[in-house]
């Protein structure tokens, strides 16, 4: 297929992409008016670690829909705090081209991963927690909807090895009787090497289904299906709503849910993804810190980290970390409470992704106005990025109304929380940027060593 680059970035794209996407990133931004907004631009003011100031310029719009449909049906799986699909989709199409690999290395549920590799692009991810790859790996190689129901009634949920009885707060006892017999055997087809991609696929959906808010969930009702509340506070809201858990059937809802995830994956969305899964890394540890990904060999990182202390991951994942047979106490995960501490994480993680980024390419980092948007971490992230060497290009600011699980809590939209995705989108020196930094600084060496022998 034909392709065309792009010499500002230095990125291809399909020719068909081209006469809507060609162009400096800033220049598509100012002429987006796909959902009827003019964008506005404006200017973010940051400071860099050494007090210099840094002047990006910002740009305000509605950039993607805030229509939850509006994706693929492969990414309907639960997990808080996460971006919509739109947002990687976005910057992936118009910062890469097919076969390029992209990179979150805060991969979460998948979504960066998951639409890079629907794009024809390599997918790669990392995530201290081991929940990440569970959800997200099964879903780069979707089986088909007979082998899942096949397997279901191949599995015997009459067999329980462990009956955990203080769990009876959230599930009818028969059902929790199937959901224990599901996770032994899957525990034990994996510790014999004999578990394959379609147990990976019915395990990512039972985590999915464990507990929410409608008879789509094993559980009774619950908080939504991003978090799972302790077992005192079950007992609470079972006394509240004078509720008792109702018998659900665990291979029916995971049938009925397979369907509705494989739903949009048809023969064309299975070749782009069998074209690029066995290529995908999947990394299970701190960002920071990754030896096996290639220096030089990413083109795009799209991310989006913890926010401060925003969200309990561990506390929202203890009951899917026991499906799993992880503890959630070994699990570390990087959720600074303080901004300092963040910004240090940040950095690392930014130093890591400028050694894995080819000369050119790009990272596009998802954060958010948090604290009553007292505190915008777009300003925050831009030290950090400077400080490993990477340019600030411009920072998006996707402003729409979103439909929030804080709205379970009673809290309106621009109230609390994050209430828009704001990217700051840096880019790596080509090898005359960095010769032309490195004269700066050598020249300027130059003078302050003159002036102290004068």
């Amino acid at each position: 297929m034909l392709l065309e680059e792009n010499l500002e970035f230095g990125f291809e794209l399909q020719r068909e992409e081209v006469s809507r996407l060609k162009g400096p990133l800033a220049e598509l931004l100012v002429a987006f008016r796909e959902f009827g907004k003019t964008t506005q631009a404006t200017e973010t003011v940051a400071t860099t670690f050494s007090g210099e100031q840094v002047r990006v310029p910002t740009y305000v719009n509605e950039f993607w829909t805030s229509k939850q449909r509006a994706a693929n049906s492969l990414h309907e799986v639960s997990y808080r705090a996460c971006f919509k699909p739109q947002l990687p989709r976005f910057f992936i199409k118009r910062l890469t081209g097919p076969d390029e690999v992209v990179y979150d290395p805060f991969m979460g549920r998948g979504t960066t991963v998951i639409e890079a590799g629907r794009l024809g692009r390599v997918p790669c991810g990392c995530d201290i927690n081991p929940l990440s790859a569970a959800l997200t790996r099964p879903r780069l190689h979707p089986p088909r909807l007979e082998q899942v129901t096949q397997r279901l009634r191949e599995i015997d949920f009459s067999t329980v090895k462990e009956m955990r009885e203080d769990l009876l707060v959230f599930y009818h006892p028969e059902t929790l009787r199937e959901i224990c017999a599901l996770k032994n055997y899957l525990l034990e087809r994996k510790e014999a090497g004999q578990s394959d991609y379609i147990d990976d696929w019915i395990g990512m959906v039972a985590v999915n289904r464990l507990t929410g808010h409608s008879p789509g969930f094993f559980s009774v009702y619950t908080l939504p299906p991003n978090q799972a509340v302790s077992v005192k506070a079950q007992k609470q809201i079972n006394e509240t709503r004078g509720q008792e858990p109702p018998r659900r059937h665990v291979a029916e809802i995971i049938g009925r849910k397979s369907r509705q995830l494989l739903r949009d994956c048809g023969a064309g969305v299975r070749r782009v993804l069998s074209a690029v899964c066995d290529r995908a890394q999947l990394l299970t540890q701190h960002s920071a810190v990754t030896p096996q990904i290639a220096s030089g060999s990413v083109s795009l990182v799209v991310t989006s980290p913890p926010f401060l202390d925003v969200v309990d991951y561990a506390a929202d994942n203890w009951l899917r970390c026991w499906f799993i047979g992880v503890d959630p106490s070994s699990v570390r995960l990087t959720v600074p409470k303080q901004l300092e501490p963040w910004q240090l994480a940040m950095t690392e993680v930014l130093r890591e992704s400028h050694r894995i980024l080819r000369r050119g390419g790009h990272v596009a980092f998802e954060v958010g106005e948090v604290r009553g948007g007292k505190i915008k971490l777009e300003e925050a992230v831009v030290p950090c990025g400077v400080q490993v060497g990477l340019k600030p290009v411009l920072i998006l600011i996707n402003d729409q109304k979103f439909t929030k699980t804080a709205n379970c809590w009673g809290v309106n939209n621009n109230a609390k929380g994050t209430n828009t995705n704001r990217v700051v989108v840096f880019r790596k020196g080509n090898r005359r940027e960095r010769r032309e930094r490195r004269d700066m600084s050598t020249n300027t060496n130059r003078v302050i060593a003159f002036r102290k022998h004068s």
